[in-house]
């Protein structure tokens, strides 16, 4: 069985921007609906870097959650004002990179999300091939550092950020080359990029066998899951839709059995951006736990 835990930053960001969900409601509802653990959005107003800059309130915050008898299944780190694809000087991300890091090894976070930042469009400005030595120059270093700090790196792909085709996932991750450098596959990205291509440039690159081709010719170099439907559209033209549970187009009886042959802990759910995610996290759970006893 995975342990389940769910992306806090669904409270926090689009529709609850204005009025985000506080740390300690989410983390009470999590531990209630019978959670394993919880992913942290680390930007405000949830625990991050810059707002527990000291060791004490780190540790506060680690044992809140201990208290609680949950866990982290990782961190998505604020890395958005940094510049990765369109600049040579990756000393500024890297800054930030080594916060986030700092900020999982003193709560005990075992993973670190990423992402290439720049939409599709960034071709327009900056040939793709020196877009990609960029991201690829720079992520070999955070896979480095993070090892030594016994954190995992993880590369989530998605419509709204550049290198979105099959093709260029596979690419990157073996060019980055470092066992502690995966791949995050989250369920409605991955239907979005294989089955409609959305947002990629020039032709479009999908498979014939969809979601379920992507994550088998994937196999091996996924480490870590986000878990959540598609309903084959965008959201405000930009990333994909997280549809709820059976409200999409994903065949999950078909993909997680590939899934479940990755070497990952924990199933994370991601309710980003859906409008009332709060209202609906005990269904998402309810659905997951069901897919967990079957295929987890």
């Amino acid at each position: 069985m995975k342990k389940i835990s769910i992306g806090s930053w669904a409270y926090t960001i689009g529709p609850y921007a204005t009025n985000p969900v506080a740390w300690e409601e989410v983390i009470q509802k999590v531990k209630e609906l019978g959670f394993d653990g919880v992913e942290l959005g680390g930007f405000p107003p949830h625990p991050n870097p810059d707002n527990m800059p000291k060791k004490e309130q780190r540790e506060a915050c680690k044992k809140q959650l201990a208290k609680l008898g949950l866990g982290w299944s990782g961190l998505a780190a604020d890395l958005w004002k940094q510049r990765l694809l369109d600049t040579d000087d990756n000393s500024a991300y890297l800054d930030c990179f080594r916060k986030n890091l700092q900020f999982c090894v003193d709560l005990g976070i075992p993973a670190i999300r990423v992402d290439a930042i720049s939409p599709p469009t960034i071709f327009e400005k900056v040939d793709a091939d020196t877009a990609r030595k960029r991201a690829v120059k720079t992520w070999k270093v955070c896979a480095a550092e993070a090892a030594d700090k016994g954190v995992r790196v993880t590369w989530e792909f998605e419509p709204g950020f550049a290198f979105n085709k099959p093709s260029d996932v596979l690419r990157i991750v073996d060019e980055v080359g470092d066992d502690n450098f995966g791949v995050l596959f989250d369920t409605c990205h991955g239907y979005m990029v294989a089955v409609t291509g959305a947002r990629q440039p020039g032709k479009k690159e999908v498979l014939p066998g969809g979601v379920v081709e992507l994550a088998r010719k994937l196999r091996g170099k996924i480490n870590h899951v986000h878990l959540i439907d598609s309903d084959g559209t965008l959201h405000g033209g930009e990333t994909s839709t997280h549809a709820p549970f059976g409200k999409g187009k994903i065949n999950f009886d078909e993909l997680l059995p590939e899934l479940a042959k990755n070497d990952v802990d924990w199933w994370t759910i991601d309710l980003c951006f859906w409008p009332d995610a709060w209202a609906i996290t005990a269904d998402s759970k309810k659905a997951v736990d069901k897919l967990n006893k079957k295929y987890g």
